[in-house]
């Protein structure tokens, strides 16, 4: 009875060791992953949109510096400062980064190889293949940009951001965008970022097996929808202040 039992759960290992290799697991991996970065860019879009509300009467310290405040007090003095925000925010959302570019690099690499076996017409690659070369190069430069955008606007790199001040949401904004290059660099991103939830968005629907001719048309609206709201809703900010709206 003990030999069976090990036995029946080595075949069970085995079946889920194989189907975590196989492009289905990764393509379910990129989709779940996939949704709780479309759920962070939508709050943290959101979250910047303080910036418009200018400063507390009461205190005079600006509305999104108060923002940034009270998400790293979320939890006190039950929990130590910022231990919330990084367990239920940051942490999550570090692993679902890796996995979605992790399952993206694998994905793309068994596409070559398959590609390289095939023989395709010209109008054949560019009706199939438009979507997915979109996808990859605009991830390329959305984590160029999330590079960038933690050196600028959270770690405070010196040559990135000189006259950056920790704490100061406000103060650093105003900064920054203050120059034309890195509003432009921003720009460019959101437009990478608003095609990649696109399309991110609307295939990931098929991928979850969520898919019909009577639905399919409403996921084309929503995922049009909600990059459009989210791209134009982060370029918002840097423009604000690049044409001296806030400041």
């Amino acid at each position: 009875m003990t030999t069976t039992g090990k036995a029946t759960t080595g075949r069970k290992q085995s079946r889920w060791y194989a189907f975590y290799g196989t492009d289905l697991a990764k393509k379910y991996a990129m989709a779940i992953s996939g949704i709780l970065g479309l759920l962070f860019v939508f709050f943290h879009m959101v979250g910047n949109l303080h910036a418009f509300e200018g400063t507390d009467a009461a205190t005079g310290e600006p509305k999104i510096n108060e923002y940034g405040e009270a998400l790293r007090d979320i939890g006190e003095p039950l929990a130590p400062r910022s231990l919330i925000l990084w367990l239920f925010l940051r942490l999550p959302l570090i692993i679902a980064l890796i996995v979605h570019v992790w399952a993206a690099y694998s994905l793309t690499r068994t596409s070559l190889k398959a590609r390289g076996d095939e023989k395709y017409d010209e109008r054949h690659y560019i009706a199939v293949d438009y979507a997915s070369r979109t996808m990859r190069w605009g991830g390329v430069i959305i984590l160029a940009f999330l590079a960038w955008h933690l050196a600028d606007l959270t770690w405070g790199v010196e040559f990135v951001n000189p006259d950056f001040v920790r704490g100061d949401i406000a103060g650093n904004l105003e900064a920054t965008f203050s120059r034309w290059p890195v509003v432009v660099f921003y720009v460019i991103a959101m437009g990478a970022l608003g095609l990649h939830i696109w399309h991110g968005g609307w295939s990931l629907f098929q991928t979850l097996g969520i898919n019909n001719p009577t639905f399919n048309k409403w996921r084309n609206y929503f995922a049009y929808i909600f990059a459009t709201v989210v791209a134009v809703g982060f370029v918002t900010v840097p423009l604000a202040v690049a044409f001296g709206i806030i400041g």
